[in-house]
């Protein structure tokens, strides 16, 4: 509730449902009612991405504009948050990230990848850019994907974000991996340049973070997090493995670190860690061949494939 107080109240802005009515001892919370928009994941699901280009671009955007708008008001945020219930300042999103890693690195280990040398160097680089953020310091709802955003099926989007259940202030560019590399939801989202998400968002979020105009300090930026949570996603290899083949959680993965090595690339940054990555997926590859799949075919897989 903190966040939704904080963005509609604090600053005006229309992003998500607002709060009518709230009893905190009783965990009650009356919220705008949104109805008759609809989901975007269940959009994709039904029609295919192609049918809902332009809610995808609403959906791009409208992360954007969370992070541009909210830059520089990380104080306020605490405050608005203190008021309704003590909080620790120092729980935050990328310390997920940091526990996860060690998580990670203990499972390519066992798998015969280690990190180490200047992968484990650019490694550390790419937290430290998760850790400190800089002028990419911005609010996200913890979970920029597309079931979290409620838009109008047709005519005016007039899109809402939901779900600030694990909001709080971290490096904006956690919110821009969903375009690049699949979420849970997805086994692949496509190529986001192509489709001009990718622009859409930067765009957006240029808007009040002049530094995404730099190529070199936003792909620096977008690499870091999109291999983040392609390594945090590895953290689920013993689970995954355990499954009979053919279960789509295999080859997600395989695309979760392939698709995160093709951003990197295309931004020429972590080559090191890159390489670590595609090894790593490679090893998964022969270790499931139900996995060995071309993720790059649109034909095969077009944009926002559905994991079943």
């Amino acid at each position: 509730m903190a966040a939704l107080r904080f963005l509609s109240d604090d600053l005006g802005l229309v992003l998500a449902p607002r709060v009518i009515a709230a009893g905190l001892p009783a965990g009650l919370v009356v919220l705008e009612d949104l109805a008759p928009r609809a989901a975007l994941d269940r959009l994709l699901r039904r029609d295919g991405a192609a049918a809902h280009a332009d809610r995808l671009a609403v959906f791009a955007r409208a992360r954007g504009e969370l992070n541009a708008l909210t830059v520089g008001h990380a104080d306020r945020y605490l405050a608005r948050r203190t008021s309704l219930r003590p909080t620790d300042p120092a729980v935050d999103h990328v310390g997920r990230f940091a526990r996860l890693r060690d998580e990670a690195s203990a499972h390519a280990t066992a798998l015969g990848t280690p990190i180490t040398g200047p992968a484990e160097t650019e490694l550390g680089m790419a937290l430290a850019e998760l850790s400190d953020p800089g002028p990419f310091l911005a609010l996200s709802n913890g979970d920029a994907e597309t079931n979290n955003i409620l838009l109008h099926e047709s005519g005016p989007a007039d899109a809402r974000l939901i779900d600030f259940e694990y909001a709080g202030y971290a490096h904006a560019l956690v919110d821009a991996v969903c375009p690049h590399v699949p979420g849970p939801a997805w086994m692949t989202v496509g190529d986001p340049i192509a489709t001009g998400l990718a622009d859409h968002y930067r765009r957006a979020l240029a808007g009040g973070v002049p530094e995404a105009e730099d190529d070199r300090r936003y792909g620096f930026a977008l690499a870091a997090v999109c291999i983040s949570w392609a390594i945090v996603r590895l953290h689920r290899f013993a689970s995954v493995d355990a499954r009979a083949p053919g279960d789509h959680s295999r080859p997600q993965l395989v695309e979760t670190l392939e698709a995160a090595a093709r951003t990197a690339e295309s931004h020429r940054a972590f080559p090191h860690l890159t390489g670590w990555v595609r090894r790593t997926a490679d090893l998964l590859r022969g270790r499931w061949p139900d996995a060995d799949l071309d993720f790059t075919n649109p034909t095969a897989f077009p944009p926002y494939t559905a994991r079943r």
